[in-house]
Parts: C-alpha cells; sequence; structure tokens
C-alpha cells in the first residue's frame, strides 16, 4: 500500500465516544488527556495515523491498557494512538516463536502457549498490554529462570515517523532493534512483536496469607532462603491492606496481611517432583511459623500462573512508588515492617517485595538497550485513591519509605514498575542513552515520538 493508498482512521476530538473509548486507562487515578485520539488495528491504519498526526504538528503517543498511564508525560498536543489486536496470536511451533499482534493482553499469549505446553514471559496480570510491558523490560513470574521479559524478543514490527513499516531484527536493522528492547521508547509505534516460549509442562503456584503479626518471622525467614534459591523459583511477599469488596476473601479484609506468592516452574512432567522439593523448601519453614488464613499454593498448568497474583482485573484508581533494593539485611526487613507492617498506619493497599537475582541478572549477550537488573528486591507499593485526600496522604506515605529505605536504594528503577512521572528513575548507563539517542535522530528526526520517552532515557529530550 502506497502513502496516497493509506486507509481513512477516525480522529476522534473530547466529548466524542470514540475519544472516550481510546483514551481508557487501567489506572483510574491517571487519566490521559491528548488533543485527539484514535483506535487501530492494522498496520496500514498506524500508517495513517502516523502521517495525520505529522500534518496537523501533532506528537505521538501509544497507548494500550493504560496501565502505566500514570508514569507517562502529560499529551496535550499529541495523537494518541491506541492499538487493538488486528488478529489472534500466532506460534510458530518450529521455532516456538510467537508473533503477538500491538494491543493483544498477557492473558491471550497464555492460553495460546499453553495449548503446546509452553510458557510466556509474562507479568502478575493477565490484562497488561504485550509491547509496552516487554519494551520497558518485564519482570516476569518466570524471571528468576528466563530473564528480563524483552530478552525473549526476536523481532519487532513498527511504524516510524517517516510512515514505513519495519520488521527489524537481530540482522536487519540491529541498531534500531537494540534501541527498542529496553531503550525506553521515542522510537515508533510498536504493531507487532515476536517473542520466544519455553517448555512449561506443570507449574507450583499461589498465595498464602498470615496475620501481618507473623510479618518478621515470615520475611525473616523469606529473605533467608532468597539468598540461596534455585533459578526456577520467582517469589514476592508482600504487605497487604485489602478493602472489604467483591472478589475478596473476608478472612484477609479484618486487618494487614502479610502474602508470599509465586511460581516455581518444571518445565517438563519429570521436573514435578523437583518443583514439589522446591516448594516445600519455601513453604515448609513460613507455614511452620503460623497456619496461613487462607493457602492457594497448588500444582497447576500456566494458565493458573497469570491469576496466582490476584491482580486486579478491572480499572482502579492508584498511586504509589518504586525503588530497586540491594539485599536486605534484618535492620532492612525491620525498617521495612515498621513503615507498612501491623500498627505502621499504612495507607497502602499493597507493598512488595519482588525477588530478583538469578537469570534477571545476568548479562545477555544478544540483548538490547537494558537486558539486566543488579538488584536483590524490587520494591513496589500502591494504595486506592478513593477520596480527595488520598493521593496525598499515600504520596507522603511514599515518602517516608523512600526515605528511610535509602540505604538499601541502589539508585536504579525497572520502568515496568515505575509508578509516577515524577519518582526518581534511571534504568540506562550513560553510554546506553547516548546509543539510543543516536538512533532517535536517526529514525525520528523531528522528535515526533519525543514525548514517549520517560525522564533519564533520553539526553536530547
Amino acid at each position: 500500500m502506497t502513502r496516497t493508498e493509506l486507509p481513512a482512521v477516525t480522529i476522534a476530538r473530547p466529548g466524542q465516544a470514540p475519544f472516550a473509548a481510546a483514551t481508557a486507562v487501567f489506572n483510574l487515578a491517571a487519566p490521559v488527556r491528548p488533543a485527539a485520539a484514535v483506535t487501530v488495528r492494522t498496520t496500514a491504519e498506524v500508517r495513517a495515523a502516523v502521517r495525520h498526526a505529522v500534518s496537523e504538528r501533532l506528537w505521538v503517543r501509544p497507548l494500550t491498557s493504560g496501565h502505566a498511564s500514570s508514569s507517562g508525560r502529560p499529551m496535550h498536543d499529541s495523537l494518541l494512538i491506541r492499538t487493538e489486536p488486528a488478529g489472534p496470536v500466532e506460534i510458530d511451533t518450529t521455532t516456538r516463536v510467537a508473533r503477538v499482534p500491538a494491543g493483544t493482553r498477557w492473558g491471550a499469549v497464555v492460553e495460546a502457549a499453553a495449548e503446546h505446553g509452553w510458557a510466556a514471559p509474562h507479568g502478575t496480570s493477565p490484562t497488561v498490554g504485550v509491547v509496552g510491558y516487554l519494551l520497558r523490560g518485564g519482570i516476569s513470574v518466570y524471571g528468576r529462570h528466563t530473564g528480563l521479559a524483552v530478552n525473549a524478543v526476536r523481532a519487532i514490527e513498527l511504524v516510524t515517523a517517516d510512515g514505513a513499516a519495519r520488521r527489524v531484527d537481530a540482522t536487519t536493522e540491529p541498531e534500531l532493534f537494540w534501541a527498542l528492547r529496553g531503550g525506553g521508547g521515542g522510537f515508533g509505534v510498536v504493531t507487532a512483536v515476536e517473542v520466544a516460549l519455553f517448555p512449561a509442562a506443570r507449574v507450583l503456584t499461589g498465595a498464602a496469607f498470615w496475620p501481618a503479626a507473623h510479618g518478621p518471622e515470615l520475611l525473616t525467614r523469606w529473605v533467608r532462603w532468597t539468598r540461596d534459591a534455585p533459578a526456577t523459583v520467582t517469589t514476592a511477599m508482600r504487605v497487604m491492606n485489602l478493602p472489604d469488596a467483591p472478589g475478596v476473601p473476608p478472612e484477609l479484609t479484618g486487618g494487614p496481611v502479610v502474602c508470599l506468592t509465586g511460581t516455581v516452574l518444571g518445565p517438563t512432567e519429570r521436573d514435578l517432583v523437583t518443583a514439589r522439593l522446591r516448594a516445600d523448601q519455601l513453604l515448609g519453614p513460613l507455614r511452620d511459623v503460623a497456619e496461613p488464613l487462607l493457602d492457594t499454593w497448588s500444582v497447576a498448568t500456566p494458565p493458573a500462573v497469570v491469576h496466582a497474583h490476584m491482580d486486579p482485573t478491572d480499572p482502579v484508581p492508584v498511586a504509589g512508588d518504586h525503588l530497586l533494593l540491594s539485599g536486605l539485611g534484618q535492620d532492612g526487613i525491620e525498617t521495612f515492617l515498621r513503615l507498612l507492617g501491623e500498627g505502621s498506619g499504612s495507607p497502602l493497599v499493597n507493598a512488595e517485595l519482588r525477588q530478583l537475582g538469578g537469570a534477571l541478572a545476568e548479562h545477555c549477550p544478544n540483548g538490547g538497550a537494558l537486558s539486566r537488573l543488579q538488584a536483590a528486591f524490587a520494591f513496589t507499593a500502591g494504595g486506592l485513591v478513593v477520596g480527595p485526600g488520598d493521593e496525598a496522604a499515600i504520596r507522603a506515605h511514599c515518602a517516608k519509605v523512600r526515605a528511610a529505605l535509602a540505604p538499601w536504594d541502589t539508585g536504579w528503577t525497572a520502568p515496568t514498575l515505575v509508578e509516577r512521572l515524577d519518582q526518581p528513575q534511571r534504568h540506562l548507563p550513560p553510554d546506553a542513552v547516548a546509543r539510543a539517542d543516536r538512533v532517535r535522530r536517526r529514525i525520528d528526526p523531528s522528535g515526533i515520538f519525543r514525548h514517549d520517552i520517560p525522564p533519564g532515557a533520553s539526553a536530547r529530550y
């Protein structure tokens, strides 16, 4: 299709129904307000939308599910291009690679891969968009075994500022391929990705909850276990103040609880015995502390994993914070619980220490701009913004937590976990920033995608 044969697309303005649909985001506390918006499904429609933005002198901002809307730059004077999948997930059974149209959510990929006894490097929610999650790094529920999810990307299809449709990989435009994988955005609108899958016959997964009074002993035992944990196990320890709401088990709403969630991978049926042993080594000492209020850990197939973390599937209004932390000793555990555990008065619904290390910390020889995270834990926290003073209270408490955790703060962040635009964030060293900027100058000389770049990822904008 030539430039003059591009299809017509419906550009919507505020107040119009298509505008509301295109700008819907998962985080209701962080709505987006572009000058115009359009929903697209095909590469030709993306090309037409980019052409329109150039003609109207608008910046271009891609969007899928809007889970990360609180960390994005303001969209005034921008055309928001919302991608919806043009077709199903396609799996090449010879190469074990899935081609995923932009706009696809992880739940669809998980189901398609499971039909072949495989799994994908997804996160904790089935409703998160695949493309944004992958290209910002992606800390998978299998991450200690597979590494950062972005390392599984084998090819990327996109439309660049000149309106051209490209497919890039390790041999075709390798510099652009390198920059797209964690370089911070600002390169184009992705229309599809190809991602490698891996064997996963069985898993042990779930969540166990205890009263927060047991937090000190539970966290001490868990942190000790993480120091020598096998790479087939990826876990997170959470302190939660769950509301009395539909879908929340009533036994978890009487006060703060401590939750251990995670996944033990069994690549083949023969690995199930070892996976059970690994799970027992993890859970046994914790169950000895006290009987859980609720314990859903069990043997399952990979589709169960995407629901084990119990992330909400409907849009919610949230605010929070994120840090990458070094190893926590007893002082770190006590600091964490003093501000977030029983008696802390924390307004946060969730405060999480996600286990890193393993393959997540290993250099990937063929990786992109971001291919590993050198930290022991990823800290994330969030609270519900339902009243006029909630966001201020959440931000104030997050500031206290950030200050208290400063001795363990690495100064780095994981792009997929950044909670707000104005938080300190850094995921690339200066040489990688400079290299990504060289690609941007070549691929988008006028900078129509510049506002899609997070702070710290470019020295140019």
